[in-house]
């Protein structure tokens, strides 16, 4: 039993992914599902197609790999975050369809309990911001607009969780309704400060304490599968949210370590240790992960448009076919030219948290065209991650004294370019690592912990491998000049929105 499997439950699609004992990758499969979007801004997902693609994907990996549930160690779950699910406690039945990370429905809420004062108070027991990004909000709508729900949450018959929680209670039959720290503290619900729900949160959002799962440590006995699903009992023993689990996966666990993670969006997490870093530049405080009880924090900041910016570069002005020819012909730009974009097409993220703002472009001549947007494309995302890096430092008393370290994943990491330039706005290195599927390895990381497949995670640090490091090779005065362009392009962006 020297292998572990990862279910990697995206938003788009769910995976399963067969590690070894060594972390080398025996098997992967993948499946779509649908997205739902039933009016402006609301994204939903039907829970049931999240279950059967996950199952399927993992039964698709066990059968390319060539192996049986008793091959297997354990399974770890790594999910999409926020993602909220509510299910009837004696059928299974989801009351309502999944309301995903990315709705924005409960922006009204939010703004009321924005209006009423609670955000200084919520901020300090979650670590968060009043937003409908999180899940607590999305459970009180739940529970207000399917007739007859909060009655029936309030007798105890229906049960809340974020889609690790509602996968896990599905794999072990119903017998098990538990959740890690890492997904608890992103529901607006949790205390991160005790480890607990808070009573206080619950009566302000009116979510009843018998919904909720028990919390446990990211490396944990979550229980056994049922038999039936692939052909014999496997344990459950690793829960993580994706961009934790991609943390743990890049084997950040000394503070000071960040990673960073370019897919449609970018999140990046900074590990501060066992102090809960409060934020004064609209960064979220969250928990990276909890082992023997303990839990580490991180700072973390959200990038809206990162890999979806080149997709626009590809779908909406069509002047790439893929997304490699961003390199090359960003390589060719004129180097004449200042062209900023700032690609706010649905706001702009940490650290301004501003919805309404739109994208612009800055600094257009008549000598403009697609090599010059690439670059300001590819550029875009350098500058929004240096902010970030920027927010983190002022945020975190040890920065000065520390060498923080940037390692990075997702899509948009095979970019050379991209990833050099990185490395010269921030002015420090940028590690890309051999093992690309960084969030399911955080989640077989977990699970094999538990199950004695991995080691504690020093020794596990120890075979993060390199593929390779970008070093700043930018001179200062070039450095200082262009982030003064960008500081300049946002400020414009930013000052649209109070001109409204």
């Amino acid at each position: 039993m020297s292998f572990v499997l990862a279910i990697d439950q995206g938003t788009t699609s769910s995976r399963a992914m067969v590690f070894r004992s060594d972390i080398s990758i025996a098997a992967v499969a993948q499946q779509e599902f649908p997205q739902h979007f039933p009016a402006s801004g609301w994204v939903e997902h039907e829970p049931e197609d999240i279950w059967t693609s996950t199952v399927m994907t993992c039964r698709d990996a066990l059968e390319k790999a060539g192996l049986a549930a008793k091959d297997i160690a354990a399974i770890g779950i790594t999910n999409q975050r926020e993602t909220t699910v509510v299910w009837d406690r004696a059928t299974g039945q989801a009351v309502h369809r999944a309301i995903v990370w990315q709705d924005r429905r409960t922006a009204d809420i939010c703004a009321k309990l924005k209006a009423e004062g609670h955000e200084p108070d919520v901020s300090a027991r979650t670590g968060l911001i009043i937003d409908p990004y999180f899940s607590g909000t999305k459970v009180a709508w739940i529970l207000d607009h399917v007739p007859g729900a909060r009655e029936r949450a309030e007798r105890g018959e229906l049960m809340f969780g974020t889609v690790d929680c509602y996968l896990l209670w599905r794999l072990t039959g119903g017998k098990v309704h538990a959740t890690d720290a890492t997904n608890a503290s992103r529901t607006l619900l949790f205390n991160i400060h005790n480890g607990t729900w808070d009573d206080t949160l619950l009566n302000l959002l009116r979510v009843p304490r018998s919904m909720l799962p028990e919390v446990k440590d990211s490396s944990a006995d979550f229980g056994t599968t049922t038999p039936d699903l692939f052909g014999g009992p496997i344990k459950v023993a690793g829960i993580a949210g994706d961009q934790q689990a991609a943390t743990i996966g890049q084997a950040c666990f000394t503070p000071g370590m960040m990673k960073s993670t370019y897919g449609t969006g970018c999140f990046a997490l900074l590990n501060t240790g066992a102090t809960p870093v409060k934020s004064n530049n609209k960064l979220l405080t969250t928990i990276a992960y909890q082992l023997n009880g303990v839990r580490t924090y991180a700072l973390e900041g959200s990038i809206f448009v990162a890999g979806s910016a080149v997709q626009w570069l590809r779908d909406g002005l069509g002047i790439i076919k893929h997304a490699a020819e961003t390199g090359p012909l960003a390589d060719k730009s004129d180097s004449m030219q200042s062209v900023y974009l700032v690609p706010a097409f649905v706001g702009l993220g940490a650290p301004y948290w501003n919805p309404r703002v739109r994208g612009a472009l800055f600094g257009l001549t008549r000598n403009t065209g697609p090599a010059e947007l690439a670059h300001a494309t590819l550029e875009s995302v350098c500058y929004q991650t240096y902010d970030l890096w920027a927010a983190m430092r002022a945020d975190w008393p040890d920065a000065s004294a520390a060498t923080i370290v940037l390692r990075v994943d997702g899509g948009m990491t095979a970019s050379d370019w991209t990833m050099q330039r990185l490395a010269d706005l921030l002015d420090a290195p940028v590690d890309r690592p051999m093992i690309q599927e960084t969030t399911a390895l955080g989640a077989a990381y977990l699970a094999g912990l538990q199950a004695g497949v991995y080691p504690e995670p020093e020794k596990f640090a120890d075979n993060w491998r390199l593929e390779h490091r970008f070093r700043p090779a930018m001179s200062a005065a070039t450095r200082q000049r262009k982030l003064a362009g960008w500081a300049r392009a946002v400020k414009g962006v930013l000052a649209s929105d109070e001109g409204e």
